[in-house]
């Protein structure tokens, strides 16, 4: 088919997909699509590459300088996030109040931003940083929080992954790279790599199949199977984007957190809180396990790995080598800036990222930044079984994002700012009161934070 052509068949199908989808009886706000932007760019390419007019990173001096245009819009959307929460600032002030590790997290890594090599660089950057928490918020503060979650999935699925297949198949130029050494073709989508693909597959597919399972439970519903029509055709395009990309992270951490969804919503005795926590005990020492003490045999030849993690531990040895104040860190987002970048490049060229979360934490932050990330996975977890406990259905989705965000880091840059998985990590892991409270007309007669989360956890354990 010429590519003039399947543009044409993929944009109507992409509209399709939009009216198969289509709900009437949910109700979002327009602010809803700020964050769908936001989501759409973090999770493809800068809008300066889409344009093909910004500089191209090859030295370490440019990623002092950045890019301007992207700069501008990332700032135009974060102002406008901001005026958003402003007039929402009642729940706003509610939820900030109630995840305390999320605001303290940010205000270290603001901290940080002072004792880095580039003080203003890092503070640009955790500006942007900002943004993701900002974009959370949006949607968990719009009036139907779960009807703007799905749209958000929708939106974002319904653009990256058709036009990902599109350009793979009919504009190669586009969706396709080369490795620099081998000159092997690497499938990218509308990404800059096969790994920032294999991210947006992960967390978009995750909401795909836990909106499909939804679909298929409620039998009798209206449009149940226009719905399902329209949530297959993105789970089908997913799983071949995963074979094409060959991004083994990204599909195991589907196969076990999908597993997850599916065993919490079809199995009745993993609905239990008490289950649920072995389960994911058990997903995460088995991959731990697998990874690092090479428990399972042949388990690693199985997904592609030899025994430095195709390189991930000659990265690890060096970037340790070359790592600044243990406790302190080099600064907010500062190890990949100057001369650190530039010695890595001298052995590793191209490498930007420490492709394991908590090390490259550690790099930036230090141990104080790994401990206070620590706080923040734990009573995060402790905020998703509070929400499978009040719905289970919500819960099981926010309890997959979870565990797969813990497992991607293992071996991905997972815990860095802007990236999919990061973003859906909060949504995830942010203590959400019910409606009745969050959306009260006097939240100041409502009972206060902390206690409303310390009853709801008690009643959890």
């Amino acid at each position: 088919m010429p590519p003039q052509i399947a543009t044409v068949v993929f944009v109507l199908g992409i509209l399709g997909l939009f009216w198969l989808d289509h709900d009437r009886e949910a109700r979002t706000s327009k602010a809803l699509w700020i964050p769908v932007l936001w989501l759409l760019i973090i999770g493809s390419r800068p809008v300066s590459l889409w344009l093909q007019i910004g500089p191209t990173f090859d030295t370490p001096d440019k990623y002092l300088e950045g890019s301007p245009l992207d700069a501008f819009v990332f700032g135009t959307l974060l102002a406008a996030g901001l005026i958003v929460l402003v007039g929402r600032r009642r729940q706003v002030g509610l939820l900030l109040r109630a995840n305390w590790p999320i605001l303290l997290f940010f205000s270290y890594c603001a901290l940080s931003t002072l004792w880095s090599d580039y003080p203003f660089v890092a503070f640009k950057r955790w500006t942007k940083a900002v943004g993701d928490v900002v974009m959370v918020l949006v949607v968990l503060t719009d009036p139907d929080p779960s009807s703007a979650l799905k749209r958000l999935l929708a939106r974002a699925a319904f653009l990256l992954v058709p036009v990902s297949v599109l350009f793979i198949k009919y504009f190669p130029d586009l969706g396709r790279t080369y490795n620099q050494w081998t000159w092997v073709p690497m499938y990218s989508g509308v990404t800059t790599q096969k790994n920032g693909l294999g991210m947006i597959c992960l967390v978009l597919g995750l909401g795909f199949l836990w909106r499909s399972l939804e679909q298929y439970r409620t039998k009798g519903e209206p449009h149940r199977r226009r719905h399902l029509l329209a949530h297959g055709a993105i789970l089908a395009m997913v799983i071949w984007l995963f074979w094409k990309s060959n991004s083994i992270t990204s599909l195991s951490c589907f196969i076990m957190a999908g597993g997850l969804i599916a065993m919490t919503s079809l199995v009745r005795l993993a609905r239990k809180p008490v289950v649920v926590h072995l389960l994911v005990a058990a997903v995460v020492s088995v991959s731990f396990s697998a990874l690092f003490l090479d428990v399972g045999g042949g388990a690693l030849k199985t997904m592609g790995r030899d025994s430095t993690l195709t390189g991930r531990t000659e990265i690890w040895t060096h970037v340790l080598w070359v790592a600044g104040n243990p406790l302190l860190g080099t600064g907010f987002e500062s190890f990949w800036l100057g001369d650190r970048l530039a010695n890595v490049w001298s052995i590793m060229p191209g490498i930007q990222e420490a492709h394991n979360g908590y090390l490259e934490v550690y790099l930036n932050l230090g141990w104080i930044g790994v401990t206070l990330l620590a706080v923040l996975i734990m009573t995060g977890y402790r905020n998703v079984i509070v929400a499978f406990r009040r719905d289970r259905h919500l819960g099981m989705l926010k309890l997959a994002y979870f565990v797969a965000a813990v497992i991607y880091s293992l071996t991905e840059a997972g815990f860095r700012m802007m990236s999919p998985i990061w973003v859906f990590f909060l949504l995830a892991t942010i203590a959400v009161p019910e409606p009745s409270v969050l959306n009260a007309p006097n939240l100041d007669k409502q009972v206060t934070p902390p206690d409303y989360w310390v009853r709801e956890y008690e009643e959890v354990v």
